[in-house]
């Protein structure tokens, strides 16, 4: 889509969106590539770093190559050890700078995907052990200085005050993952659920001159609504099929009276509709889930046990009010759940309505520092 606005585009990092030739980024718009084609657990080697086929040939793990590095269409190296994951955020970070330098004088599109903070972490020399928090703490500072990395190529190249930054992620923390999975704060569980701590995240956006520096916006978005977004700005032209996202642009301008998004549909397992909200409200409908309360976390890289829970009836919260979702106040708004549910029901029968996968953002715009 951006190529058609004569943008170069690039992305380094991680891609999981198929690793065969005709899956990977080149064959689908972008002009560079770097990284790893899928998630940084899926090796063979165990959650202690020794390779798993020294241990148990029957681990489900023995089914992984060893993790290649690709760049374009061909594989340029491996990372076989915990060793070499410490070196991917410094090398991601090179390449980015390097990118912003040689694409300079004209427009561009670069979409970089940390590895980190994924399990199994990895830091570099320069910042283990140098924060108060362990290792997931070091890792949390290096992806901080790349980020700085990353501006200061901006500043340095006259880009500043013409580039929309956009910062944030695609889930919550791994709870079972102990002291190496940070936290969702006040919010209720992390990934893989569809309560809050799994789906809401930080999203932080800088554009001088339009977005106004530290507003706060507190409308429903999501990472869905991305593309639509940068179609606005740029003038280019939407795909042809329907898709889920809107242009929430109103919204980084600092308009406080638009409403671009008044739903948002939290499907899992195989496209199960499980919840929906509506403005502020969201309902919950009976399902089985995994969650991590109750359960002992793992410890320095190993994971715990993940447990599970039935719901058995409609449970309605107001995020406004309760955005840990402790208070299911469904018998008394039953008015309001019955509208919120109705939203679902209309997205049951609408196939385009079930992409893979969802990832809740509540935008925080502001200045980066």
């Amino acid at each position: 889509m951006l190529k058609t606005r004569g943008y170069h585009t690039g992305i380094i990092g991680k891609w999981h969106l198929g690793h065969h030739k005709k899956f990977l980024p080149l064959q689908h718009g972008f002009d560079e590539y770097y990284g790893l084609p899928y998630s940084n657990d899926m090796w063979p080697v165990d959650f202690d770093g020794v390779p798993i086929h020294l241990k148990d040939t029957t681990d489900s793990k023995m089914r992984f190559p060893v993790l290649p590095l690709i760049e374009g269409n061909e594989k340029v190296g491996e990372v076989k050890t915990l060793a070499d994951q410490d070196k991917l955020t410094t090398n991601y970070t090179q390449r980015a700078v390097r990118f912003i330098e040689e694409h300079k004088n004209e427009p561009f599109f670069l979409y970089l995907p940390h590895t980190m903070v994924h399990i199994p972490l990895g830091v570099s020399d320069r910042f283990r052990g140098k924060s108060k928090q362990g290792l997931f703490g070091d890792v949390m500072m290096e992806v901080d200085w790349s980020i700085g990395e990353v501006m200061r190529a901006l500043k340095e190249n006259g880009l500043e005050e013409n580039t929309l930054v956009i910062f944030t992620s695609d889930n919550g923390p791994w709870l079972n993952f102990g002291n190496h999975a940070g936290s969702a704060g006040g919010l209720k569980e992390g990934k893989s659920t569809i309560w809050e701590g799994g789906k809401r995240v930080p999203c932080i956006m800088r554009w001088p001159g339009v977005i106004p520096a530290g507003d706060i916006c507190n409308q429903l978005a999501s990472s869905i609504d991305i593309l639509p977004t940068l179609a606005e700005i740029t003038g280019a032209d939407l795909p042809s099929q329907i898709i889920d996202g809107v242009s929430i642009l109103n919204l980084l301008k600092g308009d406080k009276t638009v409403t671009p998004r008044h739903e948002f549909y939290y499907y899992y397992d195989k496209n199960s509709l499980k919840a929906v909200q509506r403005d502020y409200w969201k309902l919950v409908f009976p399902h089985r889930g995994q969650i991590y309360s109750g359960m002992k976390p793992g410890a320095d890289g190993w994971p715990g046990p993940i447990g599970s829970e039935t719901i058995t009836e409609l449970q309605l919260y107001d995020l406004r009010r309760d955005p840990g979702e402790r208070y299911n106040v469904a018998s008394s708004v039953p008015r309001k759940g019955k509208r919120t549910g109705k939203c679902s029901q209309q997205s049951k029968n609408r196939s385009w309505r079930r992409p893979y996968k969802f990832s809740r953002v509540k935008p925080k715009v502001s200045r980066f520092n």
